[in-house]
């Protein structure tokens, strides 16, 4: 007899189009859960659910839960929905991702992604190894794996890789077997109110990886040096081009096409050895960390090294993350998910490095005024390897609050730290005309955002 896990119980998720929430609901459809979800409108996430057969209510209505028995909730979900008003009133169980992330995880073994940037790409490096290593783990990602299009993947295997979204805590739900911290950056201010605060909980969070698992911190990072001086058990190893590292990273060749380093491995009580001319087919210094971050990890999980080699050769890439979108007149346009000036500097720096001889464009969308008011003076210094940007309006993300300074002392602002020329557009039509009358030759152009900047990109070769 087959016994299913959870045979009576009917999970509707709220706000199932986002990425890590559709990624969820996709592993417990195929670990055998009945999943059903709601959205305010389709998207990508929500076809590749309905592929899957999974129902999905567009627009949220108290009808949609009718026969649901427990309720799931994102981040971005208000309390004022009214899907979570009429659940409350059934008095049903109402379990954020994080929740319910944990309960699922708590059935494998656990490789955790966290931190402020890098997380996706790390989390789908570890996913190439294993996957080519015959491992076959389950894979839940925050971003698109182009591997298999999907955010997530049920594997066959007892290992999981998760990356966990520190946005409201909820990361500390999951218990993870091995862990990554690639780096601790000013995010999600609104909830955690001081960088304190967020390191005390990845203190938390490092201090519950057991005895027979490991903490793979990067080094490289003055927020995550902090975090190490605070953990009292030393059951963590460090990684980056800091010659301190336990994986340290050195001789870097960077192309358009591919890194390629070498990694000085010092681990306690062993002799020091190196692994010597590793290929990966992506740019810049933190995906090169990325990697780095990945092969510790699969060192220590035993794996040969001429596997771990292989499967980083093999990396099919993530969506949005620096991803070649089209040609036009001699210039190349990319897409790419940095919303953070952390994650400009660093993208524009992997560029700047790879293709010398070429101008950079930027087309940048600001992305939630929340973060636009806490890090403005970030974001006017973040673009110093571009030579122009295009600024768009801000996305607000739904978000109903002031801009508390005027946008074109911004733009002005911009101009002045970053030393760039700068273009203010409104919407995407006057972008593809500034685009039609001013972009040609040797230039690479990045759309960058976590908003609808994507599209825009993608729908450019339409109107230019």
């Amino acid at each position: 007899m087959k016994i299913k896990l959870a045979k009576s119980e009917i999970i509707h998720f709220v706000g199932i189009g986002g990425i890590g929430m559709s990624g969820l609901a996709l592993v417990m459809r195929r670990m055998g859960f009945k999943v059903q979800g709601s959205d305010i409108s389709s998207n990508k996430n929500i076809e590749r659910l309905k592929n899957d057969n999974i129902k999905v209510f567009l627009g949220h209505d108290k009808k949609n839960i009718h026969h649901a028995t427990i309720i799931v909730i994102s981040s971005a979900v208000k309390k004022n929905n009214i899907e979570v008003i009429s659940a409350k009133k059934k008095n049903l169980p109402i379990y954020k991702r994080g929740d319910m992330l944990g309960h699922i995880t708590s059935l494998t073994k656990n490789i955790v992604v966290v931190g402020s940037h890098g997380k996706t790409t790390t989390t789908s490096l570890i996913a190439s190894i294993l996957s080519s290593s015959n491992l076959d783990p389950t894979i839940i990602n925050g971003g698109v794996l182009k591997s298999s299009n999907n955010s997530a993947r049920l594997g066959k295997s007892n290992w999981s890789i998760v990356e966990l979204d520190e946005s409201d805590g909820s990361f500390l739900k999951v218990q993870p077997t091995y862990s990554i911290i690639t780096n601790i950056d000013r995010e999600h201010m609104d909830y955690y109110k001081s960088i304190d605060k967020l390191l005390n909980l990845f203190g938390e969070y490092v201090d519950r990886v057991p005895s027979f698992g490991k903490s793979f911190i990067c080094n490289d990072d003055k927020n995550n040096l902090k975090l190490i001086k605070s953990i009292k058990v030393k059951n963590y190893l460090t990684y980056g081009v800091s010659k301190k590292s336990n994986f340290s990273i050195n001789n870097i060749i960077q192309s358009k096409h591919y890194s390629l380093f070498d990694l000085l491995i010092k681990l306690p009580g062993k002799k020091s050895f190196s692994i010597n001319k590793i290929k990966i087919p992506i740019i810049g210094l933190h995906n090169i960390r990325n990697a780095t971050a990945s092969i510790a990890v699969s060192i220590s999980l035993g794996i040969p090294i001429n596997k771990i080699k292989n499967g980083l050769k093999k990396y099919k890439g993530v969506q949005r993350r620096f991803n070649k979108i089209f040609e036009y007149r001699g210039a190349s346009f990319f897409d790419d998910y940095a919303h953070h000036p952390t994650e400009i500097k660093e993208v524009l720096s992997g560029v700047k490095n790879a293709y010398s001889s070429e101008k950079i464009v930027c087309i940048f969308q600001p992305h939630r005024i929340s973060r636009l008011n806490d890090l403005k003076s970030e974001f006017t210094k973040c673009f110093k390897q571009a030579d122009e940007i295009i600024l768009c309006p801000v996305f607000t993300a739904g978000e109903n609050i002031k801009l508390n300074f005027k946008y074109e002392s911004f733009a002005q602002e911009i101009i002045n730290q970053s030393k760039v020329r700068l273009y203010l557009i409104k919407d995407k039509i006057s972008l593809a005309k500034f685009v039609k009358q001013n972009i040609y030759g040797d230039k690479v152009v990045i759309g960058m955002g976590a908003g609808s900047i994507s599209n825009w990109i993608k729908e450019l070769p339409k109107i230019v």
